[in-house]
């Protein structure tokens, strides 16, 4: 979606909702995540104007807690986990056979908007490393091979 194409209006209904509580902020920007899918940079003055504070404290929360993004993200987030024991089985391998075949850099997400791509520290499920978790899906003990077959059902549309 466009700058042009991207609509803004569902945001004064969001902040409508918050009828001037204090510490609307962060509710407001959850909802709007969750409308949109990120926080769009366009709607920061909009947010901003309608909670009565300053666009540099809505920028400051948003880069300050690491659930809010303000980029689109894809529609499946697929995250490798990086923490130790899956770091020793192998998924830098994986995360960067995920980079060649997805076309993508770890934060990005693909031109069609269907993958974001993610290394996470550790998901805490060292006893089935290495793990790549799509969306909700976690998946253990994985390879290179296998990581690029859950991509290829996803792409072919047998998610």
């Amino acid at each position: 979606m466009s700058v042009q194409e991207l609509d803004l209006s569902r945001i004064e209904e969001i902040i409508s909702q918050t009828a001037n509580k204090k510490g609307a902020l962060i509710p407001v920007l959850q909802k709007v995540q969750k409308v949109y899918g990120y926080v769009p940079e366009e709607s920061i003055e909009q947010i901003a104007d309608g909670l009565h504070v300053y666009p540099a404290d809505v920028y400051g929360v948003l880069t300050f807690y690491s659930q809010f993004k303000l980029k689109p993200r894809g529609e499946y987030i697929v995250r490798v986990c990086c923490g130790t024991a899956c770091h020793v089985k192998g998924s830098d391998r994986i995360a960067e056979d995920l980079i060649t075949k997805l076309k993508v850099e770890v934060g990005e997400t693909t031109e069609d908007r269907k993958f974001t791509l993610e290394k996470v520290a550790c998901v805490g499920a060292c006893a089935l490393a290495p793990v790549v978790i799509v969306n909700d899906d976690v998946h253990a003990k994985m390879s290179t091979d296998e990581a690029r077959k859950i991509i290829d059902v996803i792409q072919k549309g047998k998610s």
